[in-house]
């Protein structure tokens, strides 16, 4: 089952994680529009003759967290970039075996970027590296990226056994 638009919704855990990376995407959002506000201050700024002191940075960490934020979402609504081109003409079972494949990708690729993100985390902070202007501690920015990396393992986790699930029954069809 895929929870498109129109669809009814996963119950259980599945269902837990659809809400929570949909909550998060919406933080994301948010965390979106803050950075909206900071340009405009930053443009408005210059305007009238004052400077926004740190608008790169709170813009450059404000994205990183959105983008990160929107990347579970995606993944449990199936709303990735996909190449439809190449499988127009395959059958549900083909369908059903790609989408595994691919949710057995994104799983492994979350995982990956987990591990290697919470290491990046702990050197930002053993090493106190902050940013120029406003000294903020880059290790800050790490933590909700963390938080959308384990939902997007979650939500990879739910599609992969959701198109596990298609699979078995696409043998059958």
């Amino acid at each position: 089952m895929t929870a498109t638009a129109g669809d009814e919704r996963r119950a259980g855990i599945a269902g837990a994680v659809e809400r929570l990376t949909s909550a998060w995407a919406l933080v994301g959002g948010l965390v979106l529009l803050a950075v909206i506000a900071v340009n405009m201050l930053a443009v408005i700024g210059a305007a009238i003759g004052r400077s926004f002191p740190g608008d790169f940075e709170l813009t450059e960490m404000g994205v990183a967290i959105a983008v990160f934020a929107f990347l579970p979402y995606c993944q449990i609504r199936e709303v990735n970039v996909t190449a439809d081109i190449f499988t127009a003409g395959a059958g549900p079972r083909w369908l059903a075996a790609f989408k595994a494949l691919a949710a057995l990708v994104a799983t492994g690729f979350a995982a990956i970027l987990l591990w290697r993100m919470s290491a990046g985390m702990a050197d930002q902070r053993d090493y106190g590296y902050a940013t120029a202007i406003l000294q903020l501690p880059i290790w800050y920015a790490f933590v909700p990226i963390l938080v959308s990396l384990a939902l997007l393992a979650a939500a990879a986790l739910v599609s992969l056994s959701e198109a596990l699930r298609a699979l078995r029954g696409a043998r059958h069809v």
